[in-house]
């Protein structure tokens, strides 16, 4: 990967750095030492000893990818300066770069207006969201999905608020019927709706479920951590991900999505924001020392967090200043790729004889196993998949690295019938397709797969 171009990006943008700096008296800068040396040394040794190529599109497995160059290059510029976005006194041009790039993000959505901010994760956005139902509606259960992210319950906990368990549909979304169960009951204020599972992709039926919470008076949180630029691919002519749901967020009262996920992004850059700005009189609080300079809205008095890196925001900024939130361009043609790259592969899966999918995608996350003929047992397909798995991971040509997922008897009973079920799970080889460079090695991914599997 030919990284020099970017380096003189770099160079250039730190150089802007210097002379700003230059404004002031003279503060010279310590020249490395030959400790400094020796310790990036180890570092890089570190960094390359044993790590998988995440790098390169032979890599399908987990959903991790190297940040855009444009945003690693803002955010070592900003790095620099090392501003902090709690306040503006930390940080005025990244705090208000922020606001900005949210504003983008939230008029993606379909907010009219808006509060909203970055965090250090969806972790963390998924717990301010959360947090916020609970002042708002007080001590409450919250519905989740069994196929939600693990997060809401740990953040339910923290909370001190109950889950409510739904039931998923085997194919991985919300169950309708028995989200309506729920509700009957009385006790649940807030309803979870997952727009794209990290285990499978799945996209829970938003416009249902928006119609569902308004008959039964319930706030709605969309956990849009890894499926939220989707909103792109269902703008589309034709749509790649389901209009109807993606068009329903619009309609919920706060959403998560993930910048450091399909934003192109470093970790960690999670984002949330709200439908009702009046939501931010939940965050007031004072401190003494901190907001001295405008009376604007400082970024800490509407997050949970307190510091935060401002090159998270020069970096989210620049990028969609370079790669704009448009359905047909920018940030929607990357995502394009992937998606399709999914159906593509999905497409050669059913028609070799020796894979069998597990649902069909519907994001750039694909689940299939190797299934070996006649009627099998789940641990002999799991056995087969960690196989597979360990044989592509090997370094050069060959190589194709990949990740599991463990499938419950209940969900995959449904999809596998056929199969001899031995024990009470199976697990299955999981590809996440993120890279634009996915679509053209799909191909070649397979070839490589299945050649791992008639070697079994």
């Amino acid at each position: 990967m030919d990284r020099a171009a970017w380096l003189q990006l770099l160079t250039r943008s730190l150089g802007a750095i210097e002379e700003w700096e230059s404004r002031w008296p003279d503060v010279p800068l310590r020249p490395p030492s030959e400790a400094d040396s020796r310790a990036l040394q180890r570092l890089t040794e570190r960094l390359t000893d044993g790590n998988y190529p995440f790098f390169h599109p032979q890599y399908a497995g987990q959903m991790i990818k190297p940040p855009h160059p444009v945003a690693w290059t803002a955010y070592a510029t900003a790095m620099a300066m090392n501003p902090n976005n709690h306040a503006l006194d930390g940080g005025p041009p990244t705090a208000h770069l922020e606001r900005e790039a949210v504003a983008q993000i939230a008029e993606m959505f379909g907010f009219d207006e808006h509060l909203g901010h970055l965090s250090a994760s969806g972790t963390i956005a998924n717990l301010e969201a959360l947090w916020v139902a609970r002042e708002l509606l007080g001590p409450h259960s919250i519905a989740v999905s069994q196929s939600a992210h693990y997060t809401h319950a740990r953040m339910a906990q923290v909370l001190g608020l109950e889950i409510a368990p739904v039931a998923a549909l085997p194919t991985g979304e919300m169950d309708m019927m028995a989200l309506r169960a729920v509700l009957a009951a009385g006790q649940v204020k807030t309803i979870v709706a997952t727009m794209g599972t990290t285990g499978i992709g799945a996209i829970d039926p938003l416009a249902d479920i928006v119609q569902l919470a308004a008959e039964f008076g319930c706030r709605v949180h969309a956990d849009a951590a890894y499926g939220g630029f989707f909103k792109l691919l269902a703008d589309r002519t034709p749509a790649l991900a389901p209009k109807r749901h993606f068009d329903a967020l619009a309609a919920v009262d706060s959403i998560v999505v993930d910048p450091h996920k399909h934003g192109l992004q470093p970790y960690g850059c999670g984002c949330v924001v709200y439908a009702d700005p009046s939501v931010g009189r939940v965050y007031k609080h004072e401190s003494p020392y901190t907001y001295f300079t405008s009376a604007e809205l400082h970024l800490g008095e509407i997050t949970l967090e307190c510091s935060r890196a401002g090159a998270s925001a020069a970096a989210l900024w620049t990028t969609l200043q370079a790669l704009p939130l448009e359905p047909h361009a920018g940030l929607g043609d990357s995502l394009a790729a992937g998606r399709r790259a999914a159906l593509a592969w999905a497409e050669l899966i059913r028609s070799e004889p020796g894979l069998a999918l597990l649902v069909e995608p519907q994001t750039d996350i694909l689940c299939f196993a190797p299934m070996l003929a006649g009627t099998p047992k789940a641990t002999a397909i799991s056995a087969a998949t960690e196989a597979v798995f360990r044989a592509g991971m090997v370094e050069g040509d060959d190589a194709f690295f990949l990740a599991k997922f463990r499938v419950s008897r209940s969900q995959a009973e449904a999809l596998w019938p056929h199969v001899v079920w031995d024990a009470e799970e199976v697990v299955v080889l999981r590809s996440t397709l993120m890279k634009p460079e996915h679509e053209a090695l799909v191909p070649r991914l397979h070839e490589l797969v299945v050649a791992a599997t008639i070697a079994l």
